[in-house]
């Protein structure tokens, strides 16, 4: 755990790293990286937003020989197949699946129990929605799944999220990420995005404890 906290705080150092050792084969690393952030369930901690932010930082520099075009697309495709396996997963095991069993022990409950809540209450726009939270956007597809969501409905949402999530994180990681004041506190940017990107859970956590206060019957 500690090693994973400090990939994610130095998430630029440790692209470097990587660039600098693998080459092109950078490309197939950061593929599998979002992709099994994305479509398996039980690794919902994986870095996503900050990876997609980093490594388009590094393709702004010439230095690192990234494109920003490829990056693009192979984001946008570990995204969409992601989700996509995931839905399959869900579908293929149901949610019940998640409540006994080996399998059941390696997800989180609560998580999977806000991705539940989540889906109920926005429907097929989850999906899309769901790609700028941490946690949820792993959950959500595999709810859906188990739900018997249509795929066609799901495909939709599922590539319209993962089309919105990739452009924004890569569009502010190419002009921002190296910026002097960015570079200098990369951490520190890291940190924000994480938390900025848990503001919904947290305000919907709120909201639901509050409901669920109203909703209970006082007794003397």
């Amino acid at each position: 755990m500690t090693q994973l906290i400090d990939f994610i705080l130095h998430i630029d150092t440790h692209l470097v790293t990587i660039v600098n050792n693998f080459g092109g084969w950078t490309y197939l690393i950061l593929f599998l990286m979002i992709f099994i952030e994305t479509g398996v369930v039980i690794f919902p901690f994986l870095p996503g937003d900050s990876l997609l932010f980093a490594a388009s930082a590094l393709a702004a520099n010439a230095v690192y020989h990234l494109n920003i075009w490829v990056l693009f697309i192979v984001f946008l495709a570990a995204a969409v197949l992601g989700d996509s396996l995931n839905y399959e997963i869900g579908k293929r095991l149901g949610l019940a699946a998640s409540n006994s069993g080996r399998f059941g022990r390696l997800i989180n409950r609560e998580r999977l129990g806000q991705a539940e809540a989540f889906f109920n209450k926005h429907g097929g726009k989850t999906i899309a929605i769901a790609r700028f939270i941490p946690f949820i956007r792993t959950f959500a597809p595999f709810v859906s799944g188990g739900s018997n969501m249509h795929y066609g409905k799901f495909i939709h949402y599922n590539f319209l999220g993962g089309f919105l999530w990739v452009t924004l994180c890569c569009v502010t990681g190419f002009f921002f990420g190296n910026q002097p004041f960015v570079k200098s506190h990369f951490s520190f940017v890291v940190i924000a995005i994480v938390l900025i990107s848990l503001v919904p859970i947290v305000v919907t956590t709120i909201i639901n404890r509050k409901k669920s206060h109203k909703n209970t019957p006082e007794t003397d």
